[in-house]
């Protein structure tokens, strides 16, 4: 299909399916999101976001039928669907549980499997490994989430980091990073809790993130970008291959980011600029 002004010169994105320049949005948790606008947004835009997350669980307020129809939406416009974290609050019911809430993920059409601890730190590696070796032997792909810090998730910037400010040491997270690559897993989310999210840029752990990338690259990551400001210092640092999850109120931005048609004044820098 023909773009709108497509005199002007802008990036090109990779063909679907993706596995560098991914982009995941959030959706239904901090605002709701229904059918309809999610099938406008798919209709609208697909074209520059690649997977569609339930946060918090969201998808367990919904009806089943809802939940399929939303799934297959997706599926039309070949954008993956993940459960987000909620893996966390489905252990607390159990082994069993566990496995038929994987049976289930599998049986609705979700495509990704998100295995996160923040909340449970005390969660053992190796229970970690087992899930994501079941989620595996089902057919969907596992996305661990890994952490900086202990006892954080989703909504912790809401309630204050004060019952969650103890932090891992930099080799507990970058062997927690190797024993996931050593497993087969192809895409890891990295949470921002403890490296950038609500803290002034010249507090976030640039350190951190350098010593991740410089070891195994930026490829195998899928860096958790809450803030304009955050995602925008993932983009200019690693470029546009970089895979990064955004709410989904921040698709449009970031795609004018990443593909040269707007932002910061880095794009006339040097530049001879006239009429006539």
């Amino acid at each position: 299909m023909k773009s709108a002004f497509d005199f002007i010169k802008i990036g090109k994105l990779p063909p679907k399916p993706r596995s560098k320049s991914m982009l995941e949005i959030r959706g239904p948790y901090y605002s709701s999101i229904t059918y309809d606008y999610l099938k406008g947004l798919l209709d609208d835009w697909s074209d520059y976001f690649d997977g569609y997350k339930f946060a918090g669980g969201s998808f367990r307020l919904l009806s089943e039928d809802k939940l399929r129809a939303i799934i297959d939406e997706c599926h039309k416009h070949d954008v993956y669907v993940s459960t987000g974290g909620f893996i966390e609050r489905v252990l607390l019911e159990g082994p069993e549980t566990v496995d038929k809430y994987f049976e289930g993920c599998k049986k609705v059409g979700f495509d990704v499997v998100e295995i996160s601890s923040g909340f449970i730190p005390q969660l053992k590696m190796e229970d970690k490994l087992a899930m994501v070796k079941k989620v595996k032997k089902l057919g969907m792909m596992p996305k661990p989430e890994i952490s900086l810090m202990k006892g954080a998730g989703g909504g912790t910037h809401k309630l204050g980091y004060e019952e969650a400010m103890k932090m891992r040491t930099l080799d507990e997270f970058m062997d927690e990073v190797q024993m996931h690559i050593d497993e087969g897993v192809k895409v890891i989310m990295i949470e921002s809790e403890g490296l950038t999210e609500d803290l002034p840029p010249e507090k976030w752990r640039k350190d951190v993130i350098k010593k991740l990338t410089d070891k195994f690259g930026f490829e195998p990551f899928m860096f958790e970008s809450s803030d304009p400001e955050v995602f925008k210092w993932y983009f200019k640092t690693f470029g546009p291959e970089v895979n990064l999850f955004v709410d989904y109120s921040q698709l449009v931005e970031f795609n004018e980011w990443r593909l040269g048609m707007w932002g910061d004044s880095d794009i006339w820098k040097g530049k001879k600029i006239h009429y006539p």
